[in-house]
């Protein structure tokens, strides 16, 4: 199996307002992939305050945020074990939270050096 990592967007932190019932039902999911064996790491909640994040270029070119790119904060992330790119997705796809506050999941490979 490969890891992969779910990581979490939103368009803004003020997004980020879910009610208890709706924390419950992403922590069902949580519990659901616990369940199957295929929970790596549960992350942690990445909620920056403004300025409080820097991006360090090759050139050492210090410039603001995790990426210049975008325009979202990443809230969190967690590591799932899957079969290929299709089942994490599809997990991913289950949770709960980001159909009730909008929001993104990237879903990408964690590459391992052997």
């Amino acid at each position: 199996m490969k890891e992969f990592a779910l990581i979490f967007r939103l368009k803004d932190i003020a997004d980020f307002r879910p009610s208890p019932e709706q924390m419950q039902e992403r922590m069902n999911w949580l519990a659901g992939i616990a369940s199957q064996n295929k929970l790596v790491d549960k992350g942690n909640t990445l909620l920056p305050q403004a300025g409080s994040a820097k991006t360090i270029k090759s050139n050492k070119v210090v410039t603001d945020g995790a990426y210049t790119e975008i325009k979202e904060f990443i809230s969190g992330y967690i590591v799932v074990r899957a079969e290929d790119l299709d089942e994490a997705v599809e997990m991913a796809k289950a949770n709960p939270i980001f159909e009730q506050v909008g929001g993104t999941i990237e879903v990408r490979e964690v590459l391992k050096r052997d």
